[in-house]
């Protein structure tokens, strides 16, 4: 036997044992592996961990996301609770029908007035509310010593784990009518005021309260962009001569824009949701006409009555609004060259 033919070391002569002998099948598979192609056995033998980590987590979504669309069908029926010993017995037992809560809905004047208090909400959240996270971002950006980056960042977290109960009791401490601001203007012989049952100023003291309680927390996602770009970006730049306005502007905005995107499309997928328990909480104090929105007319005039068609009904139209502001949004993303939700 010849040197060449001997292998050199184990691992050599297993890769040689398991190499096919030239032939039409082994010429194919090794095609294939030259493509990049793997089959779906040996993805899943490769990936098996993975899948098994990730596997409760699909399971909870297809059991508490997904399963219960099927629910949905209720919106096209006169749907009673009490027709079956369970629910999917009483759907399969109520009347159908058709489109008639859609009609009801439709015909609701209540309901495009919680329509038209959703949608100026959601405009006024992302004019006022989103833009709070990307600057405070770049604010702890800026800061050089850890400790007062980490103190800062700890400050600014630490409502968002704050209940809405919680966080509307705070406001009406300070800016309710026996607030510590109206109590202080009255001893100082000045008339007093009372922020929390202003309707005309509700719309903004909503949109303060969600920026006092979540702007923190949206700055994780900001600063962990953040922290992928490369110093020697900004010390190139700071070389050529750009000061901190323009390495701003041409560095780390630009590693931002694709984080602005992916968010912004987020947040117009969730328009229609602007607050359920928020608005609930203060309902009463400043009325419906300011306080209603779509989540909190489904409660009153659907679950609380126990009419569930057609809070399914408004339901289903909220979720179908949801999706194609998700798409449209999405559309303009990649008309702009970000990625999206998901690409083109």
């Amino acid at each position: 036997m010849s040197h060449s033919t001997v292998p050199r070391s184990r691992a050599e002569a297993k890769t040689s044992a398991k190499t096919p002998v030239a032939s039409g099948g082994a010429a194919g598979s090794r095609e294939k592996r030259g493509s990049g192609k793997v089959s779906f056995r040996l993805r899943f033998r490769r990936d098996r961990t993975l899948i098994l980590m990730t596997l409760p987590a699909v399971l909870l979504l297809l059991l508490f996301n997904y399963i219960p669309i099927l629910g949905n069908v209720v919106a096209f029926q006169d749907y009673d609770p009490y027709a079956g010993d369970n629910g999917f017995v009483a759907m399969l037992h109520s009347p159908w029908i058709g489109f008639e809560q859609f009609q009801r809905i439709f015909q609701d004047s209540a309901f495009w007035h919680a329509v038209q208090n959703t949608f100026v909400l959601f405009f006024l959240q992302l004019l006022l509310f989103f833009p709070v996270p990307i600057l405070l971002a770049l604010l702890i950006n800026t800061v050089v010593r850890p400790r007062v980056r980490a103190v800062a960042q700890a400050v600014m977290y630490l409502p968002h784990f704050f209940s809405w109960v919680l966080v509307v009791t705070v406001f009406q401490q300070i800016f309710g009518g026996a607030g510590v601001i109206a109590q202080t203007l009255r001893q100082h012989g000045h008339t007093g005021f009372d922020v929390m049952t202003n309707p005309h100023v509700f719309k903004y003291l909503v949109t303060v309260q969600m920026v006092w309680k979540d702007a923190g927390w949206g700055i994780i996602v900001f600063l962990a962009a953040l922290a992928s770009v490369s110093n020697d970006l900004y010390e190139a730049a700071a070389m050529d001569g750009a000061g901190r306005r323009r390495r701003m502007w041409h560095i780390t905005l630009p590693a931002l824009r694709p984080v602005i995107a992916l968010l912004l499309v987020l947040r117009v997928g969730d328009a229609l949701t602007v607050g359920f328990e928020q608005l609930l909480l203060q309902r009463q104090a400043v009325g419906p006409d300011a306080s209603d929105v779509l989540d909190t007319y489904v409660w009153w005039n659907g679950i609380r009555n126990q009419d569930f068609s057609y809070a399914a009904a408004a339901g289903l139209i909220k979720g179908l609004v949801g999706l194609t502001l998700v798409l449209v949004a999405n559309k303009v993303a990649h008309v702009m060259g970000e990625q999206g939700v998901y690409k083109k």
